[in-house]
């Protein structure tokens, strides 16, 4: 992906809605200064450059009952094998989010549940459906996460 230079105004633009993807046009525009149809064309034109490219909602995992959060790095079993992991895995709702790495493993993962219990039946259904090995660290605590751009 190439990298994208922004003006000042829409590098505000999207500062502003990374911490809050609800904000309004006219929020934004007393913002930025600019009108709200000046701003809803902006926001409109960096949706379609790809530059925003979704809106969602921070969740309380804990109040849903997912207190637990872990990253599995995981390694292939059988280096010679074709590298479709993440396409492999991709059916299990607890994996949140699947990151391609450099060093030892080859994806790490991040994963919530709800007990240990429910990590431990996880990783064996990781490790069955993508025939890897896994490495685990439990989170304990998150200070912060999804910090917006700036």
């Amino acid at each position: 992906m190439t990298r994208v230079l922004l003006e000042a105004t829409d590098r505000q633009i999207v500062e502003l809605l990374a911490v809050d993807g609800r904000m309004s046009y006219t929020d934004l525009g007393k913002a930025t200064g600019l009108s709200t149809s000046a701003v809803h064309q902006r926001v409109k034109r960096l949706e379609q450059r790809g530059l925003i490219t979704g809106y969602g909602a921070s969740v309380d995992h804990d109040a849903i009952g997912l207190p637990l959060t872990a990253f599995i790095s995981i390694t292939p079993i059988d280096p010679s094998a074709p590298d479709d992991y993440p396409e492999r895995v991709r059916h299990i709702s607890e994996i949140e989010s699947c990151w391609s790495v450099a060093g030892e493993e080859s994806y790490i993962l991040k994963v919530r549940v709800a007990t240990p219990a429910d990590l431990e039946d996880l990783l064996a259904r990781i490790r069955a459906a993508a025939s890897v090995s896994s490495r685990t660290t439990v989170v304990l605590s998150t200070p912060y996460e999804n910090r917006p751009v700036t």
